[in-house]
């Protein structure tokens, strides 16, 4: 084929910071753990380091899901393009199913559905990018926030999650970073990475310094419910009428159904002041061109909410609660990892990771690098950086992740503190069981001579 050049050269070229702000996520980091597995292995690869058990046969979703799906689909009435909100009844079923948690009642115009969580924080970070804004987000936390708002130019301030308060949020550091241009604080309860359950004390002293510093509450709950310790879970919306709050959850991890995409947003905000400020105004113009989830997985949900026995739940718990076991004990058998706090929720564990101990490691990615290499098994690399003081640094953000991920210009690693491991405890029990042998098996082979 004759190679054409345009007279002029061609005047496209890449979108920088498209190609930034994708290096921010877990899936760049997984995708290039992944391809450092020996294919010489014949061992399986051990998934310890995504949440999402659903190829394991024992978190498989409830019937009631699977036959809402295929009763929608065969009756021919979803088929059609829905309402960039959503479709009513779906609304209206997400609305019942959330009050039942409130000390109020939702309506269906309170709820908008997404293609999945993450298109709800896509939403929501674009109604909220003002220029100058600023946006506080956790340390540790979940990347896609920090990808999102690296997109939308919203400037990222980080607050620090304190393991030694089981993962409270640093309240007096939450308002040292605020100012005039802060618009909201991200919380993620059931906490990932951290594993943690936030007290509803906690949660209502969250929602009185949002209301001292005039910003919203990001409540992230797409772990809402999968509690197993001591403390239960408590909805952020609880204190809509002390702060707004808005709700980002899904079906995905309750029901064991990522795949579906069906996640929604939701107002807390019973004295309408998200309204009066617009942001409501923002949240629909957006979704007005962007794309909706299916049709039909929209028509499946009220039976998917409605119908599904406590049984399937408690199941999925005690599956966890047992791998959270399994995962904390044998923890306590690899010398280089540590864990602070036993996980209460969501599918995560934090552990800190002992260079002192390690010979030829330099870092947690370097860590989980060779890992997945020797022993086909994956792990999440937490961070190697400090955000708050590299953050804006492009020099040195381009550097840093060229040398380790190849990526160009800027992106990140993972989730947030230097030296930490987030290690995934919702897969069968004796995937958990191999891969901590494994585990130990590559401390063994790097630990230093005593």
């Amino acid at each position: 084929m004759e190679n054409r050049t345009a007279t002029r050269g061609w005047n496209f070229k890449e979108n920088k910071k498209l190609v930034s702000a994708s290096g921010l996520t877990v899936r760049s980091v997984l995708n290039k753990l992944m391809s450092c597995v020996d294919p010489a292995d014949t061992r399986p690869v051990i998934p310890l380091g995504h949440g999402d058990p659903s190829s394991f046969p024992c978190f498989r979703t409830t019937p009631i899901a699977e036959d809402a799906i295929s009763d929608a689909l065969h009756s021919a009435t979803f088929n059609g393009y829905p309402s960039t909100v959503g479709i009513l009844p779906a609304r209206r079923a997400v609305a019942e199913y959330l009050s039942q948690d409130l000390p109020f009642n939702l309506s269906p115009d309170d709820i908008y559905l997404t293609i999945g969580c993450n298109q709800a924080i896509e939403v929501l970070l674009s109604a909220l990018a003002c220029p100058n804004s600023n946006i506080l987000l956790p340390t540790p936390g979940f990347p896609y926030y920090e990808a999102w708002a690296l997109f939308t130019h919203i400037e990222i301030r980080h607050f620090n999650l304190l393991p030694e308060n089981e993962w409270e949020v640093d309240l007096n550091a939450v308002e040292s970073l605020a100012d005039e241009n802060t618009v909201a604080m991200v919380i993620i309860n059931p906490g990932n990475p951290c594993g943690n359950i936030y007290t509803d004390q906690h949660l209502e002293k969250v929602a009185e310094t949002a209301r001292k510093l005039g910003i919203l509450v990001i409540a992230d709950e797409v772990y809402a419910h999968l509690a197993f310790g001591s403390k239960p879970f408590v909805p952020m919306g609880i204190f809509g009428s002390i702060a707004p709050v808005i709700t980002l959850g899904s079906i995905s991890k309750r029901w064991i159904v990522p795949g579906c995409r069906l996640g929604w947003l939701v107002t807390n905000d019973p004295n309408g002041i998200l309204k009066e400020h617009g942001v409501i105004d923002s949240i629909n113009g957006y979704l007005k061109i962007s794309s909706d989830p299916p049709t039909f997985i929209q028509g499946a949900i009220p039976q998917i909410l409605q119908k599904t026995k406590d049984d399937f739940f408690s199941k999925i718990v005690n599956m966890l609660r047992e791998g959270a076991d399994i995962c904390y004990d044998r923890i306590k058998d690899v010398p280089c990892i540590t864990c602070p706090s036993k996980p209460e929720g969501s599918m995560f564990v934090m552990v800190k990771l002992h260079l002192n101990l390690l010979k030829d490691i330099e870092d947690d990615l370097d860590f989980c690098l060779k890992l997945a290499k020797e022993e086909s098994l994956i792990i999440l690399p937490v961070d190697h950086y400090s955000k708050s003081k590299h953050m804006n640094n492009s020099n040195w953000w381009d550097a840093t992740l060229y040398r380790y991920l190849k990526i160009t210009p800027c992106a990140g690693v993972a989730v947030g503190l230097k030296n930490w491991l987030r290690i995934t405890f919702a897969c069968e029990p004796s995937y958990l069981e191999d891969g901590f042998q494994r585990l130990n098996s590559f401390y063994q082979r790097h630990a230093k001579k005593q």
